[in-house]
């Protein structure tokens, strides 16, 4: 759909972005996420500040945000982002035992929005109200 920009193509806004994911990440090179991403330098700038911003260390360990990311992109159908935040979970600690629970989960909580959805299940009211815990 887009060309891939390559290091030595890209304009030195994008260089900029590319050596910020190197070095952060500790990688070669960008994938060819990135790279397609740099077809427009404001969303290749803007995508990667937020993915550094949400991913950074946090109240949530490093291999938990990976799996997460991994179940929404397992969800949302995303082949790229299955293969991009797997290698990356399995990197962070992932298990074979880990990830056969997670698709289990991922499953069942489709299933079962999807059933509550269908059958317009109404909210109880201890649920209406819940704030996430502070």
């Amino acid at each position: 759909m887009v060309d891939l920009v390559q290091y030595e193509d890209a304009s030195s806004e994008v260089r900029a972005v590319y050596d910020d994911i190197k070095r952060s990440r500790g990688v070669p090179d960008v994938n060819n996420f990135w790279k397609a991403l740099a077809s427009h330098p404001p969303t290749l700038r803007r995508t990667w500040e937020s993915v550094k911003e949400v991913m950074r260390p946090g109240a949530i360990d490093a291999v938990t945000k990976e799996m997460l990311y991994l179940a929404v992109s397992a969800t949302n159908g995303c082949d790229y982002c299955i293969a991009s935040h797997g290698a990356a979970a399995r990197k962070a600690g992932m298990t074979d035992q880990m990830w056969g629970e997670l698709v289990a989960i991922i499953g069942m909580a489709n299933e079962t929005n999807k059933l509550a959805f269908a059958l317009q299940v109404p909210i109880d009211p201890m649920f209406r109200n819940m704030a996430p815990p502070r």
